[in-house]
This record gives C-alpha cells, sequence and structure tokens, in this order.
C-alpha cells in the first residue's frame, strides 16, 4: 500500500467552530483560505441575527431544512449567506431517507415554476418582443430551485453534496414521478458545472495519494479489484489508468478508465487481468486495450464526460508511445441475457433450442449453442433498438463516440458476472481514428452503425 501522505499532496483541513455545526473548511488554495475566512465571519453574523430574533433551530429535518432554503433565496448577505448555505449542506447530510424523500417533494412543490408569472411574461412578450420581455421569459420559465442549487454549491462540499442529492433522488424516482422536475433542474447545472472545460485528466499510477487509489478500488464498476495487489497489477509499467477530476471535488475522480498495452487485439478477459504477467521489454506495444471504463458517481448519470476521455487518453498515449497503432475495447454486453429472457426468438433460434440458450451458460458450451449465442449476441447489438439507437448501454456508449462493432468473442469473460449477464461474451469496439467523426456523424443522423464484416456475417 503507498504511503498515506504523499509528497507534495494537501493534507491540512481547519475546523472552524460554530454554534450549529462543525464544518470543514479546506484550506488548499487562497481561495479556499479566503472562503474559509468569509464562512467564520458568516457564521458569527448569522448566530447574533439568531439570537436578536430569538430563533431556535430545530434538529436537522426535512421541514427545517426547507424553512433554511427558503431564507436562503432571500438573503443577500455574502458571508452570512455562505453560512446558511453550509448548515443546509450539513442539514442533508445528516437526513435519513424518509426525511430525504420529504425535502424532494417539498423541493419539487415549493421551489417551482409559478405559472401565472410565466403567463404574464408571455402577454408581455407578444405586446412588446423586446430583450427585455424575452429576458423576463427566461427568468419566470427558471424554478426557483435552480437558485437554490446554485447558492449551495459555493458552499464547501457543496457541489459534492448536490452531486449526491441527485444520486439518492434517482433512486427515489422511479416510484415518485413527480420528482423529475428537480433532477431536470439538477441536471441542466451539471451539464454546465461539469462541461468538459472544467475538468481535468489525470493519469493514475502507483504514486497518486492512498485516498484515489482507495476510491479506484471502490468505484470500480466493470472489472472488481481484488484488493491492493491486483491494484498494483493494474498500474504495471504495461497499463494505464486515467480518471477526470473536477475542482470543486479535487480527490475524488469522476470517471477512470483501465487500460491494457498490448500486441494484438484481446479476444479474451483474463490475460488482461492476470497479475503475474511476462514482459516484452524489447519490443513496444502496438494496442491499446479500454478494458473497463467507470462511472464514479450516480448523480452524475446522463452527464457525458466519459466520451472526452478516451479520446484524450487516446491522444495522450500516442504522443507517450508512438508505436500504438490500434486502439479498441474488450467489453461486456450487459443487456444480452435479460433480452434472451425476455425476448421472442420465434424465427430467431429453432423452435427446440430456444430453452437451451435461455438457460445460464456454465465455462463449457455445446458449440451449436456457442454459436448460436454469437448470432443471437450480433442481432441483439444490432438490431435491437431503443428509439433509433441500440438498446445495449455500452454499445451506445462506444458506438455514440464513432466507434466500429469490430469483434465478438464467446467465452471471454467467465467470471460469475460475465456469464450472468451476457453469457461470457465480450465485444471488440474498434476506434479506427481516421474514421471516427464520419461513424459518429452517420451514427447520430441515420442511426448506421459502423460494423466489422465477420460480425455482419453472424447476422447470416
Amino acid at each position: 500500500m503507498p504511503e498515506e501522505v504523499p509528497k507534495n499532496s494537501v493534507v491540512s483541513v481547519d475546523y472552524v467552530p460554530s454554534s450549529y455545526a462543525n464544518i470543514p473548511v479546506r484550506t488548499m488554495t487562497t481561495l479556499g483560505r479566503t472562503l474559509g475566512s468569509v464562512l467564520v465571519v458568516g457564521r458569527e453574523l448569522l448566530a447574533r441575527r439568531r439570537h436578536t430574533a430569538a430563533i431556535q433551530l430545530a434538529p436537522s429535518s426535512g421541514i427545517t431544512l426547507l424553512a433554511l432554503c427558503h431564507d436562503l433565496l432571500e438573503h443577500r448577505g455574502e458571508a452570512s449567506g455562505l453560512a446558511l448555505a453550509s448548515e443546509i449542506v450539513v442539514g442533508y447530510q445528516q437526513m435519513s431517507a424518509d426525511e430525504r424523500l420529504g425535502f424532494f417533494n417539498g423541493l419539487a412543490d415549493q421551489f417551482e415554476v409559478d405559472a401565472a408569472k410565466v403567463l404574464e411574461a408571455v402577454e408581455r412578450y407578444q405586446e412588446d418582443a423586446g430583450l427585455e420581455s424575452l429576458w423576463a421569459i427566461n427568468r419566470a420559465t427558471e424554478a426557483p430551485r435552480q437558485k437554490l442549487f446554485r447558492r449551495l454549491n459555493t458552499a464547501p462540499e457543496g457541489t459534492r453534496t448536490l452531486v449526491q442529492m441527485r444520486g439518492h433522488l434517482l433512486d427515489l424516482l422511479p416510484a415518485n414521478p413527480e420528482l423529475r422536475g428537480v433532477d431536470s433542474d439538477l441536471k441542466h447545472l451539471f451539464i454546465s458545472w461539469f462541461n468538459k472545460g472544467f475538468l481535468e485528466m489525470r493519469r493514475i499510477d502507483w504514486s497518486s495519494p492512498a485516498s484515489v487509489l482507495e476510491k479506484i478500488i471502490d468505484y470500480e464498476a466493470v472489472h472488481a479489484i481484488n484488493g491492493w495487489d491486483d491494484l498494483r497489477s493494474r498500474l504495471g509499467e504495461d497499463r494505464r489508468c486515467f480518471a477526470f477530476f473536477h475542482p470543486a471535488m479535487a480527490d475524488d475522480p469522476l470517471v477512470f478508465v483501465e487500460i491494457a498495452l498490448t500486441y494484438s487485439t484481446p479476444d479474451a478477459l483474463q490475460p488482461l487481468l492476470v497479475q503475474e504477467r511476462e514482459s516484452s521489454a524489447d519490443e513496444p506495444a502496438n494496442t491499446v486495450v479500454f478494458y473497463s471504463i467507470s462511472n464514479c458517481h450516480p448523480g452524475l448519470s446522463s452527464v457525458s464526460f466519459g466520451n472526452f476521455l478516451i479520446k484524450s487518453v487516446v491522444e495522450e498515449l500516442r504522443k507517450e508511445i508512438p508505436t500504438l497503432k490500434t486502439f479498441v475495447t474488450l467489453s461486456p454486453v450487459p443487456g444480452f441475457r435479460q433480452w434472451l429472457l425476455d425476448a421472442d426468438l420465434q424465427g430467431l433460434v429453432a423452435d427446440e433450442l430456444i430453452d437451451r440458450v435461455r438457460t445460464p451458460v456454465g465455462c463449457v458450451v455445446d458449440t451449436k449453442i456457442y454459436d448460436i449465442l454469437l448470432k443471437l449476441c450480433a442481432h441483439y447489438l444490432l438490431k435491437v433498438k431503443r428509439g433509433r439507437l441500440p438498446a445495449d448501454p455500452v454499445a451506445r456508449f462506444h458506438l455514440g463516440n464513432g466507434a466500429q462493432l469490430f469483434g465478438l468473442h464467446g467465452a471471454a469473460d467467465q467470471s460469475a458476472k460475465g456469464l450472468e449477464q451476457s453469457a461470457g461474451i465480450m465485444v471488440n469496439y474498434l476506434y479506427d481514428l481516421p474514421n471516427i467523426e464520419e461513424n459518429h456523424e452517420a451514427y447520430f443522423d441515420q442511426g448506421k452503425i459502423a460494423v466489422s464484416r465477420s460480425v455482419n456475417r453472424l447476422l447470416g
């Protein structure tokens, strides 16, 4: 395990006493120290104001927090407003799941767009179609909670808490569709706040801070990392790991990709994950294999930056290792077996074989069933759509980036997860650099999938 305090890392955290909460104030930069000072003053001002008004704060609850949110929207003082935002952030972090649902319902009901103001603004615009009238429509159609979220974002840990908030909200959304407006507002803001221009790409290696390495282990969502020895292997000389970071969440990766440097396009996962590997120091690698990409925060779902990461990594590696010629993935097919169970397979498979292809496979598969599963997987990836685009989420991601559906391999992932999700099948998506943009345009404009001849032949 690496040292706990790597050289040049930031470790200083001050705790500022408060009448209401102890909130850590990071002293990472001059700006951080300035905000910490403002926060101290703000807490004192807020405490005096409440003492004068004889206000007593109740224990943290959804109702109390909503009242503080209304207060924050109307608040004008910068220092005391920052302190108030910090109280709301800490209060939210202390909420139970039931209290969070009540809080979200309050955000949906009490901080919604005022329909009467919208109609009034539209009427004014019809009378005078000037810029002032247009701006009035924009102001009227923005829910007050967007302003609330922007103010909460200024607090220490505000960005991280808002991301956690949306993660909690997404869990509740299927059973509470009335909360969609709250989700839409958070997503709208995140698309701006997590714009590629604000992101920093860093290589993760064994000298990275221990706190970052621990998060890589925790966040790996595709192929679990089994402890420090496994992580050390994945960060070896013939491996790479890159992540995007945001300045408001400095040591917490947003998305990361794991890479193997090889000499051919892989057709199985295990050789990429084996810890004891023979190196070919005299022969430079010519192939980059993206074998795992993990989004770290559920609250940033649908806020796309994974595609930017892959393209940034390609450019970085081409500069580092000029011999690299092939950029390819070895990817799972997470929706395949569920589709097998749900789909009408008549006409695709002989009736007497339908039950057999739906049966979970083990490490040994009958050749006939193996061939049928590959054909069905090609059909699933190329023909089964959600709207105009492929139903499989991994296929949507890579094909949307401009990759080509290049190869299918049976028995490629023999892990329990691989067998359960995709009957052990894995896919190569080829990033053919001269054709990426053309593939991307054809995919979104025409719904056309770039596919190799070998995969096309599987369709028969």
